[in-house]
């Protein structure tokens, strides 16, 4: 039995997977306990795991609240700064607090979200084995894969890598503030020239919920990093949810995520496109729209904050999503094709890669029309071509080994101590693992 300690961003996208990981570990007799600022106990207390507050002196009770108003606000780039500015203040409270509170509950092992660099900074320092888990796009840089913060396709021509090379030049600028953050603890604690979140990712194992097939074509991934698939597990079906009885016309799934739940006129079109495109529609906002405004949707979908995505995705032909790695992830594991309309953060770059892989289309959401909406979504339910891409997927996710083979992974590095290759992860499940994309 080890002791893990786990260190994620208190956002349910992030958490979610983290947990199913812990839950699996759990089950295998571990003991694992989550790390973070006061406001994530409740989170971690409703999934059941053993949670140690960290960092109430600058993040007192009410500081997620404010965090996650700013992300919600955001509109790329404006608003950025201040979300940065967030990651940049939590990484520097882990870096003060982390340390002590690792040595009282007698950590193991350290499993933290690739996102954050705390989790490198004070392995490192503490000389602890640690592994790092990308529960959102692997921020893994290379030259002919384009930044996560872009909507850009995969362009392996001279010109493509000039223009990912020039888009990283703009993440460097715009994470100065976290930059400073790591540069400053890695001098501190003598760890060598560290400068990016990238820079601290886990030589021991890293771990990616992605599938290669979903991902643009890699190829220099260190031998430790490891497609895996989506961390699922043990997830709570809501009180509230019943199925919908079908009415003959094909079911469609739509989501904004939980940051992006109040985006009530977006829901507006997504009803409205739903209804002119003949789709009886399940829709899901995160608890961020009043029953009021439910019931203001056209056509009256059936809508709860909640549903359980597995469920209901079995009885989809299709999903209306913003791009969220988590629900994109569940879709395609039911073989759903998409119709993604991407808003924040990493989506675009999701949607990318749904439309190089053939799963589905992406629709911008600037000038975005309830009929452009239903014209898209027609055509992705019409055409052959996306279904069977998204099958196809749906096989890649099944073979991918999921939270066992993550679990597998994280107790081979607890207990070697050393790094685990995919030839060796590849023993662990016995089967094979593909090391990247094909071209």
């Amino acid at each position: 039995m080890a002791n893990y300690a786990v260190v994620v961003p208190p956002l349910l996208g992030h958490l979610n997977p983290m947990a199913a990981l812990a839950r699996e570990l759990v089950s295998r007799g571990n003991r694992v306990t989550f790390l973070h600022m006061p406001d994530a106990a409740a989170l971690v207390a409703e999934r059941g795991f053993d949670f140690r507050p960290v960092g109430s002196g600058s993040h007192p009770p009410g500081t997620l609240a404010q965090v996650l108003r700013r992300m919600a606000r955001i509109r790329f780039p404006f608003g950025l700064g201040g979300v940065i500015r967030d990651v940049a203040a939590a990484t520097d409270m882990l870096c003060r607090e982390l340390p002590g509170a690792l040595r009282e509950i007698g950590a193991d092992i350290l499993v933290c979200d690739q996102t954050e660099a705390a989790g490198g900074l004070i392995a490192r320092h503490l000389g602890m084995p640690y592994v790092s888990v990308a529960n959102a796009l692997p921020l893994n840089r290379e030259p002919g894969v384009p930044p996560p913060f872009t909507s850009w396709r995969y362009d392996p021509s001279r010109w493509g890598r000039e223009r990912n090379l020039g888009g990283y030049r703009v993440s460097d600028l715009l994470m100065r503030r976290l930059r400073a953050v790591i540069e400053a603890r890695a001098a501190e604690w003598k760890l060598g020239p560290l400068r990016s979140i990238e820079d601290c990712a886990s030589p021991f194992a890293q771990i990616s919920q992605l599938v290669a097939g979903l991902d643009f074509p890699r190829s220099e991934l260190p031998e430790s990093f490891h497609y895996v698939g989506p961390l699922r597990g043990g997830e709570p079906v809501p009180a509230d949810f019943t199925m919908p009885s079908g009415d003959g016309r094909p079911l469609a799934y739509a989501s904004l995520g939980t940051l992006q739940g109040s985006r009530v006129r977006l829901f507006r079109r997504i009803a409205e496109a739903g209804s002119r495109a003949g789709l009886q529609l399940v829709l899901a906002h995160g608890g961020g729209l009043t029953p009021d405004q439910v019931r203001g949707l056209p056509d009256r979908p059936a809508a709860f904050a909640f549903v359980p995505q597995p469920e209901v995705l079995r009885e989809a032909r299709l999903a209306i999503l913003n791009g969220g790695l988590n629900t994109v992830l569940d879709a395609l594991a039911a073989g759903v094709p998409l119709v993604v309309v991407p808003i924040a953060f990493e989506q675009g770059a999701i949607a990318a890669r749904v439309e190089r892989a053939g799963a589905g289309r992406a629709v911008s959401r600037r000038f975005l029309s309830a009929d452009r909406l239903a014209r898209v979504a027609r055509s992705v339910l019409e055409e052959p071509s996306y279904a069977a891409a998204a099958r196809r997927l749906r096989a890649e996710i099944s073979a991918a080994g999921g939270v066992r083979l993550a679990a597998d992974i994280v107790e081979a590095v607890a207990a070697r101590g050393g790094p685990v290759t995919r030839e060796e992860a590849s023993r662990l499940q016995g089967r094979a693992v593909r090391p990247g994309c094909a071209a």
